[in-house]
């Protein structure tokens, strides 16, 4: 029950009257009254309530007011959260009132006591200034006596009673006043009026006329309210009922506590010991840990606490505890619903693709088959872990990621001994308890950026986990136990492989993730990254978008990568930048195009340099792979009176340096053939530099362009500014096949070549290129470098 506003029951105003079965017939209300807007709260006949006035208008009202004399209307606001309310805010039947008393509060606060006469309808307002004013009529209740209307306020009287005496703070007046109304439509009123429902339930009470009707919806709502205060009062109980309990329980185990010192007992041990012994059982771990555990825990048992073994071993039981044994969850072998997420998360990448589906076929005709060791290699920003994430919720497994980037100690995958302080199991199993499964997919990122010290060699340590022989018993240094692994798909990630040690590549199966083509990376920003930066930026899809040619333009101009890391960073600057514009109300939408692209991100940021780098004799394009992808690569020579030195610059490997060395060599076996005078070799110095001399470069794959750099330097040739090579070269002059086909033919076409100079073993790798990436170009397949001249050189 709701007393706080009720102050007191009055009956209604004298002048009011009621016969038997019949509405009012006398109550004298002007034409036109004043309008109290009131928040939160009805107001009804024959009720005193008090209310804060602190409106501007309210307070001009109030003082325009005789005490209980003057008339006036109260009217529920639709929403109290209106602070200057029309008359579209409030209800049209509110109750007449008089002011009883005026209480003037510090700060210019008024409080005032009212007293509510009868109801009243609103036909139309006349007035807004200085306050509401209203043309209003009577609204006249019926009260038919029936038996059935007994019935219900006897009904209504009781439940009533029931509520008050479980209702908290309610003054014990309540009850009587309940008893001494004997008017039905005034004891409707009443209860209404203390009713705790809704505010718009209370107005629709206000407007009901009929007081039958009025009891039948105040009954339904007294009902519902004691049935929450009946089940409030049974909770209270038992939580009574629970503390004497428990304080009787705690004095009890206080008094054994000392019966048990007495005794030289200590009962919180022999729980402690009974609890971890129930935790073992439940783990289902194997016979043979099992027994193990518990002659740890046998030998725990007879420790003191005090002892510095005793937390040594209750760590190592918690951790046998906590480990998942047994726990798996359950593969989702539906090969369709995985293609489906997996197409759905990443663009293209099919190859990969229907390798997770062969996995997960191959599981489902033979559920006790191993797990595959899958590698994933490829630039970096081509979805290498997001693809490890989706292939675990496409299996419905867990997925755990740890970085091996910069690991140098072997017990971070192998774990430190028992006898270390503060030791823990690797890096592995302490994932495996975190998620809770002996079955997630496992990925395991930066492969190739393991290193190795005085402490162990972590590349080593993994052999045995990622080996699917050895495995299914991985033994943690910390757990000193077998712990099966075969159930968990390991996922490793490089940049590139060469890093990795040959044996541990051998138990890996290798995927790569050649860069994307610009459609590949179009395609990629319209569908996943422009939807992505929208939502992290707060912006609909209608308020911003960007053209296919402004994408092209970022793509070309201001991105010079094989994934999309860097593409999705401009269009996140492109989103905040429209964002900005949008908060500050300069625009509502935008649509970006090319010409936008600098005003937002600057001036390009890579642009063609081709055709100014090889316009002299001695400069030649070569084409190179890198861990972030291809890249066109510039051979310069230049020659200088000496004594047929060879100097060789740009930061370049020792691999480099033999290739440019067997260049070298070619051209002076072969100086007779390719019409170069051979006494020039011995009056001069030549130099060979790779731009940019900041950037370390490595590989055989550019002998061919050292070779044609040296020979256009000597003839005094240019090389075409449209083509580009690459290729391994021998003693013999025979070009090798090379690797990062697709990413070095992607390079050159982002450069603008027309004509690309391969070795002829890589002809039959061409089919793994994109079309759209060899539209264009002109492929040259060389067995000798000097075929190659013929196509490099300008006449």
């Amino acid at each position: 029950m709701q007393l706080m506003e009720l102050i007191e029951l009055k009956p209604e105003n004298p002048t009011l009257a009621q016969e038997n079965g019949k509405s009012e017939t006398e109550f004298r209300l002007p034409d036109e009254i004043g309008i109290l807007p009131i928040r939160s709260a009805v107001a009804y006949p024959g009720t005193v309530m008090p209310l804060a006035i602190g409106r501007e208008r309210s307070k001009r009202l109030i003082s325009d007011i005789e005490p209980q004399e003057t008339l006036f209307g109260l009217v529920a606001q639709k929403n109290p959260d209106v602070e200057d309310p029309v008359a579209a805010d409030l209800y049209t039947v509110g109750t007449v009132a008089s002011v009883l008393k005026v209480i003037k509060m510090p700060h210019g606060s008024v409080n005032v006591i009212v007293h509510g006469q009868a109801r009243f309808k609103i036909k139309k307002f006349t007035a807004t200034e200085p306050y509401l004013k209203a043309k209003v009529e009577l609204v006249r209740t019926t009260t038919r006596y029936t038996k059935k209307l007994q019935a219900l306020v006897v009904g209504v009287r009781n439940t009533a009673s029931r509520v008050i005496s479980l209702s908290p703070n309610v003054p014990e007046e309540a009850s009587l006043l309940l008893e001494n109304i004997q008017d039905p439509s005034a004891l409707a009123d009443f209860l209404a009026a203390t009713l705790n429902i809704p505010i718009d339930e209370k107005q629709l009470l206000l407007e009901e006329t009929n007081a039958h009707k009025r009891f039948e919806k105040i009954s339904v709502a007294l009902a519902n309210q004691l049935e929450v205060l009946e089940l409030s009062h049974k909770i209270q109980g038992q939580v009574r009922d629970s503390i004497d309990k428990s304080q009787r329980e705690y004095f009890l185990q206080e008094e054994l506590k000392a019966i048990q010192a007495e005794l030289g007992q200590d009962d919180r041990r022999t729980e402690e010991i009974k609890e971890l012994h129930a935790k073992l059982k439940a783990a289902k771990m194997p016979k043979a840990v099992e027994a193990e555990a518990l002659r740890e825990l046998d030998r725990l048992s007879k420790i003191h606490p005090s002892s510095p073994d005793y937390s040594v071993i209750r760590t190592y039981l918690d951790w046998m505890c906590e480990l998942p044994w047994a726990k798996r969850t359950a593969d989702m072998l539906e090969i369709a619903r995985a293609r489906r997420i997996l197409n759905r998360d990443h663009y293209g990448l099919e190859k990969v693709k229907r390798r997770i589906l062969e996995f997960l076929a191959v599981r489902k005709l033979n559920p006790h088959g191993k797990s595959p060791i899958l590698c994933f290699s490829g630039p970096p920003g081509v979805g290498k872990t997001s693809l490890g994430r989706s292939i675990a919720r496409a299996m419905g497994r867990k997925f755990v990621r740890i970085s091996l980037g910069g690991i140098r100690d072997e017990a971070d995958i192998r774990g430190h001994r028992r006898t270390y302080i503060g030791a823990l199991p690797g890096r592995i199993l302490q994932e495996l308890r975190k998620c809770g499964s002996a079955n997630p997919v496992f990925m395991l990122d930066e492969m190739d950026k393991i290193g190795q010290d005085f402490r162990g060699d972590p590349a080593s340590a993994l052999l045995e986990v990622l080996d699917p022989e050895q495995n299914n018993s991985f033994t943690d240094h910390y757990l000193d136990q077998p712990f099966d692994l075969s159930n968990v798909m390991f996922i490793g990630t490089a940049n590139y492989t060469e890093p990795i040690p040959p044996a541990l590549m051998d138990r890996m199966e290798v995927l790569k993730l050649p860069g994307y083509t610009q459609k590949e990376k179009q395609q990629i920003a319209t569908k996943y990254l422009i939807g992505r930066q929208l939502k992290e930026n707060g912006l609909e899809k209608t308020q911003l978008e960007i053209r296919d040619d402004a994408l092209t333009e970022l793509i070309n101009g201001y991105t010079s990568e094989a994934g999309v890391r860097n593409l999705e960073r401009a269009i996140g600057s492109i989103c905040r930048y429209v964002a900005t514009q949008i908060a500050e109300k300069k625009r509502r939408k935008a649509v970006i195009g090319p010409k936008d692209l600098p005003a937002i991100l600057g001036p390009h940021k890579y642009e063609s340099e081709l055709a100014m780098r090889t316009a002299t004799p001695g400069v030649v394009t070569g084409l190179a792979y890198t861990p972030v992808g291809g890249e066109i690569l510039f051979v310069e020579s230049a020659m200088m009176p000496g004594k047929g030195l060879l100097v060789l610059t740009g930061q370049i490997g020792e691999v480099m340096k033999e290739s440019a060395q067997a260049a070298f060599s070619i051209v002076k076996a072969n100086a007779k053939t390719l019409e170069i005078k051979p006494e020039i070799f011995a009056k001069h110095d030549f130099h060979v530099h790779v731009p940019a001399g900041a950037i370390p470069k490595d590989g055989p794959s550019a002998g061919v362009a050292m070779f044609a750099s040296l020979v256009s330097l000597l003839t005094n040739r240019s090389a075409r500014p449209d083509v580009a090579m690459t290729g391994e070269i021998t003693l013999k002059g025979l070009v090798l096949p090379i690797g990062g086909l697709k990413e070095k033919i992607l390079a050159a076409k982002q450069a603008g070549i027309k004509t690309v100079i391969l070795p002829k073993r890589n002809e039959k790798d061409l089919v793994d290129v994109p079309r759209e990436a060899k539209t264009g170009i002109k492929f040259t397949f060389v067995s000798k470098a000097e075929e190659a001249l013929k196509t490099i050189l300008e006449a």
